[in-house]
């Protein structure tokens, strides 16, 4: 399960501050435990994890209004965040492009 786990990164105002921070968030499997998770993390990014934290979160109840004026209840479903805190010295660039694009990007001429 290590190599095969899917680690999608959730990007957030909180994620990309907790990343200045050398915490990075995953939306992982919700039956992927601690152990696999660091391995996936070390396997992928070829970085060495000090800590990971789980946070299993319920999906919110939804509704929404048929064609008919009938509502309908549903919910989004669970999902599992994992908050990977990585040795000091070792990152990953997952918000590099995003501050890359800032640096280039010449400032506003003014109009005379």
């Amino acid at each position: 399960m290590d190599k095969t786990l899917v680690l999608k990164p959730r990007v957030s105002e909180k994620a990309y501050a907790q990343s200045q921070d050398n915490v990075y968030v995953f939306s992982v499997d919700k039956s992927a435990d601690k152990l696999s998770i660091a391995r996936a993390v070390e396997a992928q990014f070829e970085v060495k994890v000090k800590t990971v934290n789980t946070v299993l979160s319920k999906g919110k109840a939804k509704r929404t209004v048929r064609k008919g004026g009938r509502p309908v209840a549903g919910r989004t479903s669970d999902f599992k965040k994992a908050y990977v805190t990585l040795v000091k010295g070792d990152s990953i660039a997952l918000f590099a492009a995003a501050e890359d694009d800032k640096a280039e990007k010449p400032a506003k001429k003014e109009k005379k």
